[in-house]
């Protein structure tokens, strides 16, 4: 949003970034072995939770709000599924800062009118209207969840954890 104070919602993206770049700091050095630990075999592999980071934020903030982009299509219809192939470290940071260089840069020219407005999203049959300003919050809810799912795994196997 374009405002010249440092209002509390400047601070609130400006910290979301901060823990975007903790979070892609942890990834992208992992090696391919790392990239597979899981807390209990019958949950989701490290890799598998950064993927589905990746695709949830190309979902809402391209596909919800109805902001067509080629590389944000192929984050939600090629990763974060259970048959997606595994990602290097290298290629979860980078899915990391493409689809957050992609929220940013909305983030910084929406206006309260803009993040306001409205659109369809289906869930369990029925058709709601949400607004930008909740998605907003939404997939920063789904970062900062699954962002301490991803610092349990590192931390319960040895590993540099986000620097928090």
């Amino acid at each position: 949003m374009q405002q010249q104070d440092s209002s509390t919602l400047n601070v609130i993206y400006e910290n979301w970034r901060g823990y975007h770049e903790k979070l892609r700091d942890a990834i992208a050095p992992l090696t391919n072995e790392q990239i597979v630990l899981q807390p209990a075999p019958h949950m989701w592999p490290l890799g598998q939770i950064v993927q589905h980071i990746i695709s949830v934020r190309a979902g809402w903030f391209s596909g919800t709000l109805q902001d067509d982009d080629q590389a944000m299509n192929e984050y939600m219809s090629s990763w974060g599924q259970r048959n997606s192939p595994a990602r290097s470290g290298v290629e979860l940071a980078r899915g990391l800062d493409e689809t957050w260089a992609f929220i940013e840069a909305r983030l910084q020219r929406w206006t309260p009118d803009d993040c306001a407005k409205t659109f369809p999203d289906e869930w369990d049959g029925q058709v709601h209207q949400v607004s930008r300003s909740w998605v907003i919050y939404h997939v920063l809810e789904h970062d900062l969840h699954h962002g301490g799912e991803v610092s349990l795994i590192l931390g319960m196997n040895g590993l540099h954890t986000l620097d928090l």
